[in-house]
Parts: structure tokens; sequence; C-alpha cells
């Protein structure tokens, strides 16, 4: 949103911040921040989300630091704390610098802020008593308010000629005084209370060089209240006491509606800052010890008792049980974890007793780097949304200039009073209201992001989130992606008449010796069919051919077909069938027993299980999907029949991926490229949506634009569900705002009055104002209610009883 000119800085050179600036009433004050943070030197770029009070800083660490930022963003009236790892999993105090914040180390150029000191009563009370309030807070006080000005603005309305003619009846004046002052006497605490947030804020937006909505509700009540003041002091007349406070009022109610719908908006990310345990239980002195989550460091070793949360990311030394992971990865069935097996912080333990040592804790874990994620995401803007926000300060203008010549012409071209032509004048002034263009996009994405989040599907930026509602194909990589990179049996053919788990168990006794993959594969197979295992002699490993040994006094090779011609062994029957499978791009391992063909077994890279709902589902929005493969196309025909891809592109070379990928742009497609590999990242990179898959290298995560945590390609349909409702409320807020705007100027000035006696007073204006902000934020949390399918479990695909 800021952008100085010392932008010329090198990827070293800049570091990020996720500032949480709390104190933001309306969405049109993120403009404050911006420009008070975006004019001082080093700070490159701003992204402010009024709906998330938070914002993300890029900025020079060589010209600025982060204690600085947060020294100026409470200078311009609001408080600074972070939210990227709640305090309850990471000390503040435990960080060197600098002194109140949390730095990721894991990502050296991305520091995400944890904690700033609380202010004093105080400093609080300077700023109004919103800068360190929550959310939850902020709607409580701006309820509290309303209230007050409602209970102020009633018998200012009973007492006034308004009053009069709505209930026919004229209510003696109280002690005597005057109508007009007993109505001042009554308007002083909606004024210098209830009023206060938005005089204060109008103050911090014009120090701040800018224009936003404080500015107009501070001039359309300011100027009514201090019109009626004049009018009181030099002896009385027509005042607009009551107009004044029942506006205030309206536009009191309607942000605290706002506000609450606002945080609705921001569920997911505070569910994601609870789901860590407050309490971790420590093996220390060969005892168990409970600590603070935030006290845990790297190389405890912790004890994970069954339902209990595990406290930090580490490494299973000990125990077996099923672990809830759905919290962070969106996985729904519960994984298997026993030693050696990596567990992630904040997951759940199902059923036995874990002994972790933990590997990252703080801002290190997975949920801190997820959270981290999420909030920048949240703070980005959509190219909409940046020219939405540059219209907003604009529109305030229009209102400021509208107001003033509406006030201009109703005194010059009529003959009406000048009390009528301010009415007029302050109601365009009200009715003008930016918050709605400035909540239009922010409010969508935040929803769309924490949605995305809730299933395992981190989008990374605004950008991204926009990109993947016009995806009209998917480009999916095969290994480890559409397949689980690893082999597995697919096929065991028998001679006629021969025992097949009889064969199973004496391949499986060779192969248990070998150290390669699809020797593993064998093994893997056997043990799924419950074929006993037995013990090998003489084992023999003959490099590029296969192995042999001794089995239970049985001579037994497995390999390939020139080891079976090294043992002499005639194929006979077994011949025809094995050009069949290799036919179909199988690796095919044949087993001979005592110098005779025994069987051949199919060995291919397992399909994931949801592979081919994932395309059926993409095909089902209407997407092409096509699979790109380093694989002979052999074997690349054989897997897309299975999976029901039409398209397919083999023998690519690693690094022609990208071309690839430009080849099918330039034919007018806008692709999405999935893949997790390092020869992925230039493929993901040229694609107009990269998406990683959660198993994936750091390269490939990094490179891409989406980050699928739970490594299934089914989830790739369910992002682009989400991007296409997250885009089309974008749409429909802009929309409205925009039509708001362009449909209530004129009835608001008066345009329509001669011809039709249409006219707006300014309460009714402050009521429709408000109304049109709450729509918005209703709208888009309404993509809370966007239908997704729930990852499930398919039967296995493969052939000859193995599994796919």
């Amino acid at each position: 949103m800021a952008h100085p000119a010392d932008h010329r800085t090198t990827g070293k050179e800049r570091s990020t911040a996720v500032l949480d600036v709390r104190g933001m009433v309306r969405a049109s004050q993120q403009s404050t921040v911006a420009a008070v943070l975006g004019r001082r030197p080093g700070v490159l770029d701003v992204e402010v989300n009024p709906v998330a009070q938070s914002a993300t800083v890029v900025f020079d660490p060589r010209r600025t630091s982060l204690a600085e930022l947060r020294a100026w963003v409470t200078e311009c009236g609001y408080h600074c704390a972070g939210q990227s790892v709640p305090s309850h999993i990471c000390d503040p105090m435990q960080e060197p610098d600098p002194p109140g914040f949390t730095a990721a180390p894991q990502r050296p150029q991305t520091t995400p802020v944890t904690r700033a000191g609380a202010r004093s009563h105080d400093e609080a009370k300077e700023h109004d008593g919103h800068g360190e309030m929550s959310m939850a807070a902020m709607v409580a006080d701006m309820r509290h308010r309303f209230l007050v000005a409602v209970e102020f603005s009633v018998p200012i309305v009973v007492w006034s000629p308004i009053g009069e003619e709505v209930f026919g009846w004229h209510a003696p004046v109280p002690f005597g005084l005057r109508q007009d002052v007993w109505a001042l006497l009554l308007s002083l605490p909606v004024i210098f209370y209830s009023c206060s947030i938005f005089f204060v804020g109008a103050v911090r937006a014009l120090r701040a060089r800018t224009l936003d909505m404080m500015v107009l509700v501070a001039v359309a009540v300011g100027a009514g209240w201090l019109y009626s003041l004049i009018v009181t002091l030099t002896g009385g007349g027509d005042v607009f006491y009551e107009a004044a406070t029942v506006l205030a009022s309206f536009v009191l109610l309607g942000h605290w509606f706002e506000m609450r719908a606002r945080g609705g908006a921001n569920d997911a990310i505070r569910t994601l800052l609870d789901l860590a345990p407050s309490k971790a239980v420590v093996l220390r002195d060969g005892g168990p010890v409970e600590v603070a989550t935030a006290e845990v460091v790297v190389g405890d070793l912790l004890l994970v008792r069954p339902g209990t949360k595990v406290a930090a990311d580490g490494i299973v030394e000990e125990g077996e049980s099923e672990v809830d992971e759905s919290t962070v990865t969106g996985e729904s069935m519960p994984v298997h974890k026993g030693p050696g097996s990596p567990v992630v912080g904040a997951t759940l333990n199902a059923n036995g007793t874990l002994r972790v040592r933990a590997t990252k804790v703080g801002a290190d874990t997975a949920l801190a780097q997820i959270v981290k994620l999420v909030q920048e995401a949240q703070n980005s803007k959509a190219p909409g949304q940046r020219l939405a926000d540059r219209a907003a300060f604009w529109l305030v203008l229009v209102a400021l200039v509208g107001g003033a010549l509406t006030l201009a012409v109703w005194l010059l071209a009529t003959d009406r009073p000048f009390g009528e032509a301010m009415l007029f004048a302050i109601t365009v002034v009200v009715i003008t209201c930016p918050d709605a263009l400035g909540l239009a996009t922010p409010t969508a994405i935040m929803v769309g992001t924490g949605l995305g989040a809730q299933r395992g599907v981190l989008f990374k930026n605004a950008m991204a989130l926009e990109a993947s509602a016009g995806i009209r194909t998917v480009v999916m990589d095969k290994t480890g992606t559409l397949t689980k990179g690893e082999p597995e049996v697919t096929d065991v053919i028998s001679v006629r008449g021969g025992d097949e788990d009889e064969v199973l168990r004496l391949v499986a006794a060779v192969e248990q010796e070998s150290e390669h993959p699809l020797a593993a594969a064998v093994v893997r197979y056997a043990a799924t069919r419950g074929v006993a295992a037995a013990r090998a002699h003489r084992f023999e490993n003959v490099p590029g051919h296969g192995a042999t040994a001794v089995v239970d006094g049985h001579r037994v090779a497995v390999g390939n077909r020139r080891l079976i011609e090294r043992e002499g062994v005639d194929l006979g029957p077994l011949s025809g069938r094995r050009k069949e499978l290799v036919a179909t791009g199988r690796t095919v391992a044949i087993a001979a027993v005592d110098g005779r063909a025994a069987a051949l077994i199919g060995i291919a890279d397992a399909l994931r299980e949801t592979s081919p709902a994932a395309v059926a589902d993409l095909h089902s929005l209407g997407v092409e999907v096509v699979m790109l493969t380093g694989d002979n196309r052999a074997t690349a025909e054989r897997i897309a029949q299975r999976l029901g891809i039409n398209t397919v592109i083999a023998d690519v070379l690693p690094g022609d991926k990208a071309a690839k990928i430009g080849e099918l742009q330039q034919g007018g497609r806008t692709v999405a490229m999935v893949g997790d590999g390092v020869n992925d990242a230039p493929a993901l990179a040229q694609a107009d949506l990269g998406i990683a898959i959660g198993a994936g290298t750091d390269v490939a995560i990094e490179t891409a634009d989406l980050v699928l945590m739970r490594s299934d390609p089914l989830d790739v349909p369910t992002a682009l569900r989400i991007g296409r409702g997250t885009s089309r409320k974008m749409r429909q807020n802009l929309g409205w705002a925009i039509g708001y705007n362009a449909i209530a100027l004129p009835i608001a000035a008066g345009v329509f009055e001669p011809a039709t006696g249409l006219i707006l007073r300014p309460e009714i204006a402050a009521l429709s104002m408000s109304g049109s902000s709450i729509i918005v934020a209703v709208n888009a949390l309404a993509l809370k209610r966007l239908h997704l399918p729930r990852p499930q479990r398919t039967d296995p695909v493969g052939g000859g009883g193995g599994r796919g």
C-alpha cells in the first residue's frame, strides 16, 4: 500500500513483520496506519487488514527495526501487539532482540511478532481505550457507547419539535429551561463520551495526512452540534441536537453490528491460536514435570499421555499411538505414530502414551508457521482491493466537497433556510461510506483463507486466492503427487497350479535381506497378505540384476530377466505375461525356485487413494486435468487411464517442465501446476498458480502460491472451490459498495426533493451507511457455508489384489 522511494533492496535486505494493530474501529482507518508506517525510512511495503486488526510490514532491517515499527504504530494512536504465536506457546522474554518480539529463525527473512508489552492504564486512556483492546472488548465498548447515546438521544427527541409532531403532545421542559438548552445538556454525554472515538480518530487521520470514515462522522456530528450550540448561545432558534445525537446513535449501532460481523471473519485464525496446549509434561531427572509450554526447549523429552495434545514438534522415541492431526493438517483420519515418526505440535494423542523429543518449539513450530502464513495471506491485497483502498480516500474527499457544495447550492440557488440546507449537507457527508469499499474484499479474503486453513489448504496471499478462481487447466506431476512416490506390488502371477502364498513366502525371505526399494515393496506386500516369515541363508546380491538365497532348503532367485538368464531358467508360459506387464509400464520381478520359473511380480508406483476422486472432482468443476511426468509414455498412459486423465505429457526432462507449462499458457489457458519436488519448482513458478503438496521439498513449497498440508490431491479441487467462492463474494461486495454510493449520494443531496419530495434525514442516512457495511461483512461471512466435500478414503487402486 505504501512504497517509499528506497524500494531498491535485495531479498537479503528485506524482513517482514506481522503486527497486531488494535484499535481500528472502522475499515477505512487502515489508511491511517498505512500512511504513518509507509512514510517512515526503511519501510518498503505496508498491507493493513482492518478485519484482522493486523498489518504486514516489509522493511529494510538496516534502516529500521521492529521496536521502531511498534513505536510508530503506537505514536499514531494504535496499540501494537503481535499474534503470530500466542504468549503461552512462546515467551517473548526469552527472545534476545528486539525486546517484546519473537523472531522466526526457521525463515530468517520473515519475523512474526508475538507480543508487545502492555501499556499503562493512562496510555490506554490517552488513546481512547481502544488501543490495546481485543476485538471482543472493542465490541463491548462500542455497545456501551451506543447504549449511552440512545439513553440520552431518546429524551432529546421527546422534547424536540420532531417529538411533538410524532407523539402529538407537548412535554414540559424540566427545571423551566428552554427546550434548546435542555437538549444541549442532554447531548453532552453523547458528544463527549459516545462520539469521542470519532473525534479522536479524525485527529489521528488528519495528523497522518489522510482521510477516512472517522473524519466524515466527526464532521457530520460536529457540524450539526456546533451549529446548534452557536444558535443556543446566541439566543435560541432552530437547533439540530436530536439530529446530531440520533445520527451518532445509528452510526454507533452500525459500528457495533459491523464489528461483531468482522469478529466472526477471524474465527479460523483465532481457532489456530488456541490449538496449542498451555502446559506440557517434560521428563526431567527421570520423572515427569509439568511446565508451561513456553518453557519447553529443543531437546526436551515430552511425555504425551492419551487424550492430551503434543506441546511441540518432535520425533517419537518410544511408544505407539494414533494421533489426530486434523486440527493442523486437515487430515480426517488418525495417523499411526511409532518410534522415529514425526509429530506436530497441537495435535491430539488418541490412545497410547508417547515419549517425544522436541525438535522445534515456539515460533519455529509448524503451527506457528501456519498461523504466520495465514496472517500474511489475510493481510495481502487483491488487485481489486488496492484500487478500492485508493478509491476510499477519494470518496471521503468527495463526501466533504459534496457536502460543502450541497450547502452552497441550497443556500444560493433556493430560498430554503440555512438549517434545512445544513441538514442536506450533513446527510451527504454521512451517507458517503468508504467502509463498505474497505471491507469488501478483506472480509472475504479472511473467511476464504480461514476456510482453507481449516482444511489444510494454505493460500500464501490474496493473489493466489484470486488466481485459483480463474484456473481452467490443472497440470499434475505424477510421481509424489498423483502417486505416492514409492513402489508397490500391483500383480502377482504364479505358474499354473502354483501356491502363490508359498512363492511369496520364499521370495519375501530373500528380499528381506536386500536394501533395494523394489525388494522393500515385495516385503510389505507379503506382510499385508499375512504370509508367514521365513529365514534366508547364503544371501547373494547381484548388482543390477537381483538377489539369490537359500530358503528352507530351496534355492530362490529374484530379479530381472538378466538374472533369470544367468540362472538358466526358462520362463515358459510366463514369458508372454511378462511382456504384457512391461507394456503397461510395470517393473517385473521374476521369481525362480530350484531352477524353475515360479512367479512374476508386477511393481509400480502406487497411486494415492484419493487421486481418482480428485481428477473426477476437477472434471466436475469444468477443469481440464493434464498429467506431466518424466516417465515413459507407456507408464504414464497406464496411470492416466486408471485416473480418467485424457491429456498426458510424458518423457519430459526436469528442466523442460516449465517450458511445457509455458506452452499451455500460450494456448490461452490459465494453468495451475501441482508438484512436490525440487525439479517442479521452475514449473510452479511459471504457472499462473503454483500448488505444492505439504510432503514436498522446501524448495517446492517456497516457490508455490498454495500449499496442501495433507499431501492429498483431493484438496486441489477444494482449493479451487474456495477460490471461486471467495472471488464471487469479493465481486458481490465491491458491486454493492460502488452501487450503494452511486444511488445514495444524489438522494442525500436532495436532487429528487423538488420533484418527488424524496429526502433522507441524517439519522436515516447514518442507518443506511452502517447497514451497507454490515451487508458487506455478513455477505462475506456467508462464505462459511460454502459446500466443500469432506475428505474420504477410497478403496485401494491396484491389480492382483495389491494396493495401489
